[in-house]
Formats: C-alpha cells, structure tokens, sequence
C-alpha cells in the first residue's frame, strides 16, 4: 500500500471478483463481513471451509506465478469450528476470535485449523496435515492445539497420491515397529513418535507430516518410495523397539523416500524401568542425531543442484548448514551471512531469513568479526525491523529479532519483541535466554538468571549452549557465582541463595 495504495486496492478487488468470493460461493460459505484486507467466512461444514480454504490458496498461487515478489498479495487463513452469536449481520464469540487468532498465526499463503477442525475433516480430505503444537493465544483463556494444513498437487477432488515427491524439505515420522508383545512397549512407542514429530515441526524449513496422516501406516508392510510418494515428502523416519532383560532398544533410520537409500541409522538402549520417565528425553537425544543428519542430506541434495535453481529455502537451508556443520567461527558466520543475503534477494518477504541475518550480525559486531562495527548494527536493527514488519506474529522472528535488537544496545523494543515470542509460543528457549540476556544487561541479576536457566531446561542439548553458558557465567559472575573448569567441562554454581547447579559439555 505504501508503493502504490491504488494499485494494490485495484489488485484485491480482482483477487476477490476472480478468485476468492466465486471459491466461496462454490463452497457454500457465507461471507459475513469484510474489515479491509480480511473477510469473515461462516460455513455449514468443516470440510468445506478446509476446501475453500486450500482452494483460495491454490488460485491465489497460480495468480501470483508471474508477479514479482514484492507486488504479490498472500493471504493468511484460519479455520475454527465454535459457539458464536449471532446478531444482526455479524458474529461474535470465542469461536471467532480463536480463527482470527490462527489466521495471525499462519504464514503468508498458509492455512491454520483448531484441533477441533482436524479431527472433522482428517481423513476426509485429500491434504497433508502438519502438527503445529499447542499454543496460548491472544485473550483466549485455554491455550489451543494447532495444525498446519496443505493441499497435494492433484487438488481435492482428485486422488489422494501426488505425482512427484515434494521439492520443499518434508519428513515423515511413521510408527515405529514393536518387536514385543509388551503392550507397554507400544504405548512408548507411539509416544515416541508424537514427540519427534511435534520437536521436528520446531525446525525451520521442514514440512513434517501429522500424526494423523503418519499413523495411517501403522501394521502396513510398505515400500518406503512408496509411502513417500503417497505423503507427498522427501524423507521417511522409520523406528523400532524391542526389550531384553530390564533394557530397550530403539533403532532409528533416515530414508531419502525417492530413492529408498538410508542416510542414517542409530541405535538408543536405555533402560526398561526409567524409559516413561525419560520419554521425552529421548525423544529430544533422537532429534539430536536426527536434525544434523536431515541438514546434511538437504545441503547435498542442494549441492546436486544448479545455481539458478536453488530457492530461498535452499539458501536458508544452507545458512543454517555452514554453522551447524563448521562451528561457530568467523569464516561461517560469513558464510552464513552470504547465504542469507541470497536467500532475501530470492525473496525479500522472507521473514525468518531477515531476523536470522540481524541476530548474526549482531553476534558477528559484538565478537569483533567486522571491520565497522557500527554499520553493522545499523543493518541488524533493519533487518530485525524488517522481518517484524513481515511477520509480526511469528514467535521464532520476534525471538531473534528482539535478541539482535537487545545485542546491539536496544533493551526496550528487544525486552518487548522477546516477550511477545513468548506469550505466542511459551517453549521458545531461544526467546527465553535471550530475555534472561536482556535483563543482565538491564541489571535485573535474579531474575535474568533465572530466566535463562528456564531456557535453558527448555532445550536442554541445544546446539546454542556454549553462548548460552557464556552468558549465564557472566551473570552467574556477577552476583558472587563460582565458575570451575578444566577447559573441555565447566560447571557454573549459583551462590545468590540458590543450591541449584546446572552442567554443561
């Protein structure tokens, strides 16, 4: 609207003449009011709302093929099923507020659903269904389980198996085998399977296949090329778990799904009495091993690739390699910095590439890797504006941009970003240590403490530890903590009236 408010007016009465009020006419939905960018939709069934929905974002990608970037219009949606009153021409409830809330949680082109909505129309609808997580929204008391919802490439009416494995980087997590007639081993198992799904749909760039769609597979002696081509991904994770004696086994495998080839397979034994106790745990060593092999296989599967041909994903993706893969040193953190600079020119609406940019830039000023340290503050405080701007509502840009903004000396707007990453998604640890950061630097010792230990419990085998212990040490410093070494381990011991000590590798 800034570039040409006349123009872009003109270009959404066309997307709603052409595309959007015919789609949701042809499914029956009523539009009960618009409030300038945004319409309010009431339909009769969930499944034809998911329909419209994934409809309209079909066309609107169609219409958008040939527009460049920075003029197209993409549209947020979100569906929820609810109570509502009714007066006059317009509806009220939390039932509306809760689908509003899930539109401002969607990315750009994106479909959001309550888990209420999943449960009326998996199933029934030939779409992927991606497990978001349970998220506190805004003045909505009881915090709401979301998922992400795509249509495949044949449309709604046509068969549920797609022609061509996805080109975006996609997993699914089938269930794992159990090789027991325990019963117990079943149920550990599967919650197995939900917890790597739900910590693999916290990685940037990843489509990962709902539980729902994933447990379709349970007892079916399947291809893995085929089921890969059936879910539409790139990758399959195949598991299983047998018991001996008091211990249990848990092998895992990653399967590039086109070829059928193993990237990767490891095994986890653990003992049989503490396994319901450490569930989660290890489910987060799984995504430990998993996630730098899935980075791995991306970055050779983009390296096969032709220059021209590689989209800003790709270009994140390989930001993200050049540190996970080499360290934290100057050499990849220009390398990083390179990469994301692409991916922004590919895309310039990439929100998460342009607060990635800004936190490294920040790191990179502050540990002296640039010649003018000045300038590169002023391009971090742009680019975290700029993604902000983009995305004003993604918990994982404000928690990088609010951390590069409180980096580069702006405590006030950074405390205010981290803490809006928080209240959307409460288990950002990132979020959370880097207000704890902020709050040293304002001089809030105890507090700042504490909640960087809350981050850090969050994530605790984080690939980020060693700057999150650098910064606790300084805090834990600060107010009389003792910190002992032999330079491989470091232990820090609080001294403030706390007998809470927390280790680190």
């Amino acid at each position: 609207m800034g570039a040409d408010e006349m123009g872009t007016f003109s270009a959404l009465k066309a997307h709603r003449s052409h595309a959007i009020d015919p789609t949701i006419a042809s499914h029956k939905g009523r539009i009960v009011k618009t409030t300038g960018d945004g319409i309010l939709v009431e339909f009769s069934s969930a499944i034809q709302a998911v329909a419209c929905a994934l409809d309209i974002q079909k066309a609107m990608s169609e219409r958008n093929r040939d527009v460049p970037p920075n003029r197209r219009i993409d549209f947020r949606i979100g569906i929820n099923i609810g109570d509502i009153i009714i007066d006059s021409d317009d509806v009220f409830g939390d039932g509306v507020n809760i689908a509003a809330r899930l539109e401002g949680l969607a990315e750009p082109g994106g479909v959001y659903l309550s888990r209420a909505v999943h449960e009326q129309v998996a199933g029934k609808v030939a779409a992927a269904f991606t497990e978001v997580g349970v998220r506190n929204l805004k003045n909505i008391d009881t915090p709401v389980h979301v998922f992400r919802v795509s249509a495949h490439d044949e449309g709604l009416q046509g068969s549920a198996l797609p022609p061509l494995i996805s080109d975006r980087p996609s997993i699914a997590v089938l269930p794992f085998s159990s090789l027991s007639e325990d019963r117990s081993l079943e149920l550990l198992a599967d919650g197995l399977v939900e917890d790597v799904i739900a910590l693999l749909a916290r990685v940037p760039g990843f489509f990962v296949i709902a539980r729902s769609s994933s447990f379709a597979y349970r007892n079916r002696a399947q291809d893995v090329r085929h089921v890969g081509r059936e879910l539409g991904v790139r990758y399959v994770v195949e598991g299983s778990i047998r018991a001996s004696d008091k211990r249990a086994r848990i092998s895992i495998q990653l399967v590039e799904a086109e070829s059928g080839k193993q990237i990767w397979t490891q095994r986890f034994d653990v003992e049989l009495a503490e396994t319901f106790d450490l569930q989660d745990e290890i489910a987060r060593q799984i995504i430990r091993e998993l996630e730098p092999e899935l980075t791995r296989a991306e970055l050779t599967l983009i390296q096969r690739q032709r220059p021209d041909n590689l989209d800003a994903w790709s270009r994140y993706r390989q930001a993200l390699g050049a540190i996970s893969l080499n360290g934290w040193n100057e050499e990849a953190l220009a390398q990083t910095i390179t990469h994301l600079r692409d991916a922004i020119a590919l895309d310039p609406n990439f929100a998460l590439a342009h607060a990635t940019a800004a936190l490294l830039g920040a790191i990179g000023a502050n540990m002296s890797f640039v010649e003018d340290r000045h300038a590169a503050y002023r391009q971090a405080l742009q680019d975290a504006e700029t993604a902000v701007a983009l995305d004003p509502n993604a918990s994982e840009v404000l928690g990088y941009a609010g951390c590069a903004l409180s980096d580069i000396g702006e405590l006030a707007r950074g405390r205010e970003w981290l803490e809006r990453a928080i209240e959307i998604d409460p288990s950002n640890a990132q979020a959370h240590v880097a207000l704890g950061a902020a709050q040293l630097q304002s001089h809030e010792l105890d507090a700042g403490i504490k909640t960087m230990q809350h981050g850090i419990r969050l994530s605790p085998r984080d690939a980020r530890l060693p700057f999150w212990g650098m910064v606790l040490a300084i805090g834990l410093a600060r107010v009389g903590g003792i910190i002992e070494g032999d330079g491989v381990h470091f232990r820090l011991r609080t001294l403030c009236g706390s007998s809470s000590s927390i280790d680190y590798v």
